[in-house]
C-alpha cells in the first residue's frame, strides 16, 4: 500500500519569517514607551507634591481649630488665656503635624484678653510657599504669610 502524496506547500516568504521571528519590542516603540512614561511623571509628580503640602496644612489648621476651642474651654475655667500646650491638651503634636509645623500660642492680657496660635513651617514643608506660617486668633481670624488668599478651609 502506497501513502498518499502531502499537497506542496510553498515555503514561508521572506516577510512571513521575519515577522515570526520578531519576539520583541523595536527601539523604536521602546523609546514612545518610555517618552510616555516621562510626561506622565512630569505631571504626576508636582501634583502629588502639592497634594501631600496642602494634606500637611489642612492637619496643622485642624490641630489649631481644635487648640483654639481647648483655649475657650480654659478661659471659661481660669478666667485666662494660656501659652502652654499642654494646658490645651497638646504635651505633643500629633504625628501628622509634627515633623511639618511647629504650633505656639502667644497671648495678651488684653482688654479685652485674646490669644494667637502660630503654625510655622518646618523641614519639606516650607515649600508651601502659597502659604506659609498660618495664624489663628481669638477673635476668629485666619491669615497665612503666604500669597495665597484660600489657606484656611472653608
Amino acid at each position: 500500500m502506497v501513502a498518499p502524496a502531502l499537497p506542496a506547500t510553498n515555503p514561508p516568504s521572506a516577510a512571513q519569517a521575519r515577522r515570526r521571528a520578531v519576539d520583541g519590542f523595536t527601539l523604536v516603540e521602546l523609546m514612545i514607551v518610555v517618552a510616555v512614561i516621562a510626561i506622565l511623571a512630569a505631571v504626576a509628580i508636582p501634583s502629588y507634591f502639592r497634594y501631600t503640602l496642602r494634606a500637611n496644612r489642612v492637619a496643622a489648621e485642624n490641630v489649631m481649630l481644635d487648640m483654639s476651642s481647648a483655649q475657650e474651654r480654659y478661659m471659661i475655667d481660669s478666667r485666662q488665656y494660656t501659652t502652654s500646650n499642654t494646658q490645651l491638651g497638646y504635651a505633643s503634636l500629633p504625628d501628622t503635624v509634627s515633623p511639618n509645623y511647629t504650633i505656639a500660642v502667644a497671648t495678651s492680657a488684653g482688654p479685652p484678653p485674646a490669644y494667637t496660635i502660630t503654625a510655622t513651617p518646618i523641614g519639606s514643608q516650607t515649600r508651601d510657599t502659597d502659604c506659609g506660617t498660618l495664624k489663628l486668633g481669638s477673635n476668629g481670624s485666619k491669615s497665612a504669610s503666604g500669597t495665597s488668599t484660600t489657606c484656611w478651609k472653608k
